[in-house]
């Protein structure tokens, strides 16, 4: 079985994914990945980081809707998330988590600097950036 670090240490060597490692993408996650390499051509991920060294990420979804997903406990607040990962258990991951995984392993994450107040109010869902 194909394994996600294998899939992020193959996509850092490729700027442009080889064929073969998209037939991987879409055996393993299906129609996410080919949602999640959208959001990806569309430099949809930002890393949101203070300097405390806390970091979350933001994707931009399809519908323009901004979602904070949380790597470090493997969260979206989104709701195919919550249906098809927490509930119906369907699924690892949504589209815009696996556009984090594929946006960091391909170095083309937009980055972004708050204040560790910042980071605090969006860590609590108070504030978007």
């Amino acid at each position: 079985m194909v394994s996600l670090l294998y899939l992020s240490e193959m996509l850092f060597f490729f700027l442009a994914v080889p064929d073969d490692l998209l037939l991987a993408l879409k055996f393993v996650f299906g129609s996410c990945a080919l949602q999640a390499l959208d959001l990806v051509d569309q430099r949809s991920v930002t890393c949101v980081s203070s300097p405390s060294g806390r970091k979350a990420f933001q994707v931009m979804g399809g519908s323009g809707r901004l979602y904070t997903c949380f790597m470090s406990c493997h969260f979206c607040p989104c709701p195919a998330f919550a249906h098809t990962v927490l509930r119906r258990n369907e699924g690892p991951l949504c589209k815009h988590i696996l556009a984090v995984y594929l946006c960091q392993a391909m170095g083309v994450t937009q980055q972004e600097s708050v204040s560790d107040q910042q980071m605090s109010m969006l860590l609590s869902g108070t504030e978007i950036l």
